[in-house]
């Protein structure tokens, strides 16, 4: 397979390093609460699940987003070539609806009780609907493996490489 990532366990929170790792792949310091929970064959991080509030009591939709420079870059460039619109079209679009709720209930359990404040919203990537984003997808398939627009993705990259 082309996506080279493994599930880690979850940790309370992040190392210093992992700070590092993660400021340096996101081009600033990360928002929020968040843990490493894929990383590759090397240990470099590739997926982190953010916490559903941000720092500055700003929500989150994104729970898991994908941090691995490569594969950032291979979706981007499936994005590109129409990518949303060609998964959209290939997965159901129940099972695509009930994949932002699941993500959606997982997420919002996680919001602390008595939060007052604005809370995120929509499913995956923060769509309530259709395909927002394949990074998002793929991110929220190599934790859960329950995600049909992030198997897509997986599929299509395969077939990429093998081109």
């Amino acid at each position: 397979m082309v996506v080279d990532a493994a599930k880690v366990s979850s940790i309370d929170s992040p190392t210093p390093e992992e700070v590092d790792k993660i400021t340096t792949l996101l081009g600033r310091p990360p928002e929020g609460d968040f843990e490493v929970v894929v990383v590759d064959s090397n240990g470099e991080p590739v997926v982190i699940r953010n916490g559903p509030i941000m720092n500055n009591g700003r929500p989150m939709p994104t729970r898991y987003w994908l941090v691995g420079r490569e594969l950032c870059q291979l979706v981007a460039r499936l994005e590109g070539d129409g990518g949303v619109r060609a998964a959209e079209n290939a997965v159901d679009a129940t099972e695509l609806q009930n994949t932002h709720e699941r993500y959606a209930k997982e997420r919002d359990a996680q919001i602390p009780l008595g939060h007052v404040g604005p809370r995120p919203s929509g499913g995956v990537g923060g769509t309530r609907e259709g395909v927002k984003c394949l990074h998002t997808h793929l991110a929220h398939h190599l934790v859960t493996n329950d995600d049909p627009v992030g198997a897509w993705v997986v599929e299509q990259l395969e077939v990429i490489r093998l081109a």
